[in-house]
């Protein structure tokens, strides 16, 4: 057997533990001797200590006995009570075996208790059934006279009394049975017919009824929202669902209403395409659109419940109407005003106080959410098509702009002038009217249109320069017939510069934008060859006053000293005077040419091989001739304003100086200052002058030309060139003095 210790090795831990503590407390307690003299106080303390705990122990173990005691009781009569419950089930189990023949006799009772509790009901329901045709008569009789909540009340009934039969029917699976009884029931679908019927007739002249009498339309929407209610509760049973079920009366409401609202106004809309018939159209739908939301915003809400949301609804039907209502419309072929119109109230009229913004709406009606009225790229195609309209106008009064112009040119007195005596006519006044008031229009718009209406007019005002270059070709053709004929051509011709001028100073002005006013390059350019075909057709005019003393050139009679310079002078006077008309740009550019026309032709006459000097005195008298010409010349030009520096006249100077040199051996070094000064100058020009002179020898001449070979020219970028248009008549070909072949 083992020891008590072996078997509680807690109680001898333990025993240790407190060992170990009383001899910690005695250690502390008696470390110095004088404390020994207390030790019969601690030990009897101790000992009562002792005492007390030993009681406290042995009651509460003799308590935890006594439950143990009660507990095994307990038990001990539990199990008694349970046993004899055992014996009772038994026993009654045997009493319900020898009693099972019996229960079978109670089936019978319980079948023949169901036939009798549904025979009550069918003598219950019987005088119903038979009052059922009765009722329908009388509920057709009461939809005839629009008492429609009595007679949905009707209708009503007696669709419960068929669903509940049905629904008996269908809970004992007497499904043959079904027919027979939607027979008899088959006037509902008549009633329900003609209610809905007068419902949706109500709900269709429902923005008429509530402003006139709003109790007919209450009343179909009381039906619907009875009719709503029963067929959630339908739905949410999910047992039997009776035949009609569910009728959906609400969404039929807001489809009949949306229905209304569209054809009212958008569907077989006959309508006039332009612009005129197009803008009472939008100018009525405006009208009714705020008047019918405003009845809806004011009385039809107070007669619907707050969950319809039918304010929205309707602003909703509205816009969506409009949006596919203007996209019909655009698929007709519209002219200008109409496609003006149009994007003009989509993107303006449409989101104003005087509509879907009008105080009335506000707050309530909000199209924000809705998206816009036509999509951006049907914005976009709508203006491509609007400024294709806008050029074919503009092109058409641009034409007949310019063949007003055209006439004039032939007109039997002179261009008007401005306040400053400078000729013009009202072409450029006109053309950019039109253009700026169409760019003016466009921003109405769109920032997008008026860019395009303005890049198109740009486009168009290029297209139309050219044109009036060609008007004035065919002007200049039509004078070269007949001199006289325009009579005041040069007149026209100035006035033509300066409107171009006007043009010119004109255009950056058609942006709105004053950060992006740059004329683009093509423009310019079209600008500038309409200001040099007019000038050339002047100079030309010039040119043919000109000829006739030029062709004098050189000639004995003008050595001898003939005013030829001077009736040249006085052609050129007079054609300063002309030029004074035009803005001082084009006049001091028409002097220059002038000047450098003269010269050209002057260079020419001597060029044209026609004289030789056969003597010192003769060269002498025409250097003489050559300085008196190109002075008088000069002063000429430099009283009529031109400076000196920008005078060709420089050229006939220098080749004085190069006739009047004494000594030909130096030609090679006069030769190369000319062609430095004059680099366009050539070897045929230099031989022409050689041969003026009349005194230089082969060899000096080969010296020359190959002095010149040997030092070729770059035309400077600024020069203006003033030999290369002389050209050097051809030398003749020796005659055949017999008729032979030429060998």
């Amino acid at each position: 057997a083992s020891s008590p210790d072996e078997e509680w090795p807690e109680v001898e831990k333990a025993e240790k533990l407190a060992r170990g503590a009383a001899l910690k407390w005695a250690s502390g307690v008696f470390y110095r001797p004088e404390k020994l003299e207390g030790l019969g106080q601690y030990r009897s303390r101790e000992t009562q200590r002792n005492s007390s705990i030993q009681s406290r122990l042995k009651s509460t173990v003799q308590s935890y006995l006594e439950g143990v005691s009660a507990g095994l009781e307990q038990l001990r009569s539990a199990a008694q009570e349970v046993q004899s419950v055992c014996q009772d089930l038994g026993a009654a189990r045997w009493a319900l075996l020898d009693s099972a023949d019996r229960f079978q006799g109670l089936q019978q009772m319980r079948a023949l208790m169901a036939e009798h509790v549904q025979l009550a009901s069918v003598v219950q329901l019987l005088p119903q059934l038979f009052s059922v045709h009765e009722v329908f008569s009388h509920t057709l009789q009461l939809l005839h006279g629009q008492h429609l909540l009595e007679a949905h009340a009707e209708l009503m009934m007696m669709e419960h009394l068929r669903d509940d039969i049905l629904s008996q029917l269908h809970l004992r699976g007497l499904s043959s049975a079904q027919a027979t009884v939607l027979s008899y029931f088959g006037g509902l679908q008549e009633l329900n017919e003609c209610l809905a019927k007068q419902l949706w007739d109500i709900v269709g002249s429902s923005l008429r009824l509530v402003r006139e009498d709003p109790v007919l339309f209450v009343s179909a929407v009381r039906i619907i929202e009875r009719e709503e209610k029963i067929d959630d509760t339908l739905l949410l049973e999910a047992t039997f669902l009776p035949p009609g079920r569910p009728k959906g009366w609400r969404q039929k409401f807001y489809h009949v209403l949306q229905e209304t609202i569209t054809g009212a106004h958008f569907h077989a809309i006959c309508m006039d395409a332009e612009g005129p018939g197009l803008a009472r159209h939008l100018a009525t739908l405006k009208k009714d659109i705020v008047s019918e939301l405003r009845v809806v915003k004011d009385l039809m809400v107070q007669c619907v419940p707050a969950h319809y949301n039918i304010l929205s609804v309707c602003t909703a039907t509205y816009h969506r109407a409009l949006t596919s209502h203007l996209q019909d419309i655009l698929r007709e072929d519209l002219d200008k005003q109409a496609l003006f119109l149009l994007l003009e109230w989509a993107l303006r009229v449409y989101h104003s106080p005087e509509m879907m913004g009008h105080p009335d709406l506000l707050p309530e009606v909000d199209v924000s959410a809705l998206g816009p009225l036509m999509s951006p790229e049907i914005v976009d195609q709508t203006e491509r098509k609007y400024v294709v309209k806008v050029k074919a106008s503009v092109l058409e009064w641009m034409q007949r702009t310019l063949e007003v112009e055209f006439k004039e040119w032939f007109r039997e007195e002179e261009p008007e002038t401005d306040h400053q005596g400078f000729f013009q006519s009202a072409l450029p006044i006109i053309v950019m009217q039109m253009l700026n008031e169409n760019i003016q229009v466009a921003s109405l718009i769109t920032d997008s249109l008026q860019e395009k209406i303005y890049n198109m007019a740009l486009e168009e005002l290029e297209v139309f320069l050219g044109r009036l270059r060609e008007a004035l070709v065919q002007c200049g053709k039509e004078h070269q017939k007949d001199r006289t004929i325009p009579k005041y051509y040069v007149s026209y011709l100035l006035a033509v510069l300066n409107n171009n001028l006007a043009l010119s100073s004109s255009v950056s002005s058609l942006h709105p934008d004053t950060n992006h006013r740059e004329v683009p390059a093509s423009l310019r350019a079209a600008l500038d060859r309409t200001q040099k075909k007019a000038c050339q057709l002047l100079l030309e005019e010039l040119l043919l006053d000109l000829q006739p003393l030029c062709q004098q050139l050189p000639s004995c009679k003008w050595l001898s000293g003939s005013q030829l310079v001077t009736s040249m002078c006085e052609v050129i006077d007079k054609y300063a005077k002309d030029f004074s008309r035009v803005r001082k740009p084009i006049f001091m550019l028409l002097l220059a040419e002038s000047e450098l026309l003269v010269t050209s032709q002057y260079l020419r006459a001597l060029m044209q091989k026609k004289m030789v000097c056969k003597s010192v005195e003769e060269r002498d008298q025409l250097c003489d001739r050559l300085l008196q010409d190109a002075t008088q010349l000069r002063e000429l030009f430099c009283g009529l304003g031109l400076d000196q520096s920008q005078q060709s006249l420089e050229a006939v100077f220098a080749l004085r100086e190069l006739l009047c040199l004494k000594d030909p051996a130096l030609l090679s070094l006069e030769v190369l200052g000319f062609v430095t000064k004059f680099p366009d100058v050539s070897d045929e020009h230099i031989s022409t002058l050689l041969d003026l002179r009349g005194d230089v020898s082969k060899e000096v001449r080969h010296m020359v030309l190959e002095m010149m070979a040997q030092h070729p020219q770059a035309l400077p970028e600024s020069f203006r060139p003033i030999f290369s248009t002389i050209l050097i008549p051809a030398p003749e070909l020796p005659f055949c003095l017999r008729k032979g072949k030429c060998a």
